[in-house]
């Protein structure tokens, strides 16, 4: 089994409030993307798991496809040996989701190989465990994300189905597709992802954020065409990382320069991303950086 763990970016991040038990309050929109790991999962003998592709800064056993494998054999599921292999093409600290994504295929994955008969909802939950965004990736729809930015709701903006080119399976030469559900209004925009080699702990992102409520609702906001996002739907992380990572803030001025409608800083890692009409010319202006883009 070949599956495509895809990650996300958030479409503004307010943070609304401190928690009792020392979590934050946020607000923000989930949007699936097409940029996509690649996750084998196949019976076996005995266990073995391989990671290839961007290199990682934990080990095998801190890997969250291995804690999903680990959780589940610990409530005595029957799961006999599997091999695992992990392709990474999604950069880590990036504010994209890549672990969160990985978690929820590989229990979404399991399930299927080995008729767990688990339903959605008690994926979501075990997988919440590891990471408040992990169960976004389980129905893998754009939501409306509160709390810890683990409740969800629906939006209230028309959507449309699209399928976009996956990486080819190991030894095929045949591209698979993912189908994604797209915001109508971002239909045919270019979105453009640009992540530096700088690293943002969660820790140090919350550190100088001063929680306080929305003015607007970002479902609202989103619901107004894109060119009106600018200057009313943020991501208070960059009030906290701007100041100490210039060249995160100097991201995402460059891509308005190169004609962005609407650019922001993903989550709370240091990826930013650009949402252009027009794909684009990018020429070496993002060289050092990790780089991709795609036609939503």
């Amino acid at each position: 089994m070949i599956l495509y763990p895809n990650c996300k970016i958030n479409l503004g991040l307010n943070i609304v409030g401190k928690r009792a038990d020392g979590y934050h309050d946020i607000e923000t929109v989930f949007l699936p993307i097409p940029l996509s790991d690649c996750l084998e999962l196949n019976p076996a003998t005995e266990d073995s798991f391989v990671i290839d592709g961007r290199q990682l800064d934990c080990s095998a056993q801190d890997n969250l496809v291995v804690r999903v494998l680990n959780m589940l054999r610990a409530e005595d599921m029957d799961i006999p040996p599997v091999s695992i292999r992990l392709t990474k093409n999604i950069p880590s600290g990036a504010g994209l989701g890549g672990g969160s994504t990985d978690a929820a295929f590989m229990i979404k994955g399991l399930n299927e190989l080995f008729s767990l008969n688990l339903t959605d909802a008690q994926m979501a939950a075990r997988v919440g465990r590891l990471g408040a965004d992990c169960p976004v990736f389980i129905a893998n729809k754009p939501v409306f994300a509160e709390g810890k930015g683990d409740v969800f709701s629906p939006l209230p903006v028309p959507f449309i189905q699209k399928r976009y080119c996956a990486l080819p399976p190991l030894g095929s030469a045949l591209p698979p597709t993912i189908t994604l559900s797209i915001p109508v209004m971002l239909e045919n925009y270019w979105l453009v992802l640009v992540k530096p080699n700088d690293f943002i702990s969660t820790r140090e992102a919350y550190a100088s954020v001063t929680p306080r409520p929305s003015k607007v609702s970002l479902p609202e906001i989103l619901s107004r065409p894109v060119k009106t996002w600018r200057g009313q739907m943020t991501n208070d992380f960059e009030e906290s990382v701007f100041p100490t990572h210039p060249v995160v803030s100097g991201i995402r001025d460059q891509l308005y320069m190169l004609g962005a409608t609407y650019a922001a800083m993903s989550g709370s890692g240091s990826t930013v991303y650009g949402l252009f009409r027009q794909q684009p010319l990018l020429g070496d202006v993002f060289a050092g950086c990790f780089l991709w883009q795609c036609r939503l």
